[in-house]
């Protein structure tokens, strides 16, 4: 009689209750969640490294191309229309003037794409609002240039970073500022809530070289990012 008594006791102490079911259900939900926004937050990070990492590459490729060619040499970041997903805020290209081949001299209003240029990593954008034409102190970027040479499909708006022919940065001391967000086609980018890790950039000098801001407090980001 004991030993059937304990066996019952031992059975109904293996079972869980609905509450406790329901608890360990809770938890396992908000594991997942806090899992699913580290995750996303390290591969924002990730990804706004990479775009920074090839910029900066794309502006030395700016400068050089300046420099060999003897001409002016622009980083052009496109922002013709918002409605294109894969080329607003997101394709960078490098541009040169071109030059009279009997001359040397300069043609004026010429230019020619030196590449296809790079398009930043999915759902990392440029932001117009934090790239400034002089950082330090807080000038915003010029009106962008109308590009009208070559293809059609890169005619446009851009936002320019200019070099001349001894590679001396145009607007010294201008800024490239990238985040990490989302976008609806025909609207500009907008933060998943308040990523301020998930941006990033870099400041030109005169001389051509580059630094890159090493936080966000760097860059001149505010207590709360919403928008690019």
């Amino acid at each position: 009689m004991l030993s059937r008594t304990v066996v019952q006791s031992r059975r109904g102490r293996a079972a869980f209750s609905l509450v406790e079911l329901m608890i360990v259900i809770l938890i396992i939900s908000i594991l997942m969640t806090v899992a699913a926004v580290t995750v996303n937050g390290l591969t924002g990070g990730k990804s706004v490294t990479a775009a920074m990492t090839n910029v900066e590459a794309l502006a030395a490729e700016a400068r050089t191309l300046a420099v060999s060619k003897g001409t002016n040499a622009r980083l052009m970041v496109d922002v013709n229309d918002n409605t294109q997903q894969d080329r607003y805020l997101r394709r960078v290209v490098v541009a040169y003037q071109d030059t009279d081949p009997n001359t040397g001299k300069v043609v004026p209003g010429s230019w020619s794409l030196s590449s296809r240029g790079y398009v930043l990593p999915d759902k990392v954008f440029f932001s117009k609002t934090y790239s400034k034409k002089d950082h330090k102190n807080g000038i915003p970027l010029d009106t962008p240039f109308n590009f009208t040479s070559g293809k059609a499909e890169y005619q446009g708006k851009y936002i320019i970073y200019e070099f001349n022919s001894e590679g001396i940065c145009q607007t010294p001391g201008a800024s490239f500022v990238v985040g990490s967000g989302v976008r609806a086609p025909g609207k500009d980018p907008m933060v998943a809530g308040s990523a301020k890790s998930d941006f990033g950039g870099f400041v030109i000098w005169r001389n051509g070289r580059t630094s890159m801001f090493r936080t966000p407090q760097h860059i001149g980001l505010p207590k709360t990012v919403t928008n690019f």
